[in-house]
């Protein structure tokens, strides 16, 4: 028997296939967009999957803002930040969020859902989303895909 043939492959970033997927997340729930997105950048949903490497797709997502949440998620879920002054906290519901900037919504739900290292933040940065059905990655020819159909 060959043992050769039962090595591991390791993919590095100058190997790793990188493609461009085009997401319409228009009626998509906020979360299991994200869940599934994350799994795209990340590069789960390939035989060459490498968990210490950007070895993930690129992903354009559009129409954010018509981006669905459920139950009572809209007035419910609060994003907060703090300024750094005294008394510098600072809160915004998910509905002012989705009527100020939709695209910081889809932003926050996915940074969620990445690891939380330097690796994370160079994934986040292969997410581009945009609020219309516009976009400006139109050179790099994205294959439109349906996330119902992945698991």
């Amino acid at each position: 028997m060959n043992t050769l043939s039962y090595r591991t492959i390791a993919v590095n970033t100058a190997a790793a296939d990188k493609k461009w997927v085009l997401v319409d997340a228009e009626g998509q729930t906020l979360g299991r967009l994200a869940s599934k997105v994350a799994m795209i950048v990340r590069g789960k949903y390939k035989p060459s999957y490498t968990p210490n490497m950007d070895c993930g797709d690129n992903v354009v997502i559009i129409n954010a803002g018509k981006i669905a949440l459920s139950g009572k998620k809209l007035d419910g879920k609060v994003y907060t930040r703090y300024t750094g002054y005294p008394g510098g906290q600072r809160t915004l519901t998910a509905s002012e969020l989705l009527v100020k900037d939709s695209t910081r919504l889809v932003r926050f739900a996915l940074k969620g859902m990445l690891p939380k290292n330097r690796l994370g933040a160079k994934l986040l940065k292969n997410v581009y989303i945009y609020n219309g059905a516009e976009h400006k990655q139109e050179a790099q020819n994205p294959v439109l895909i349906n996330l119902n159909d992945l698991k």
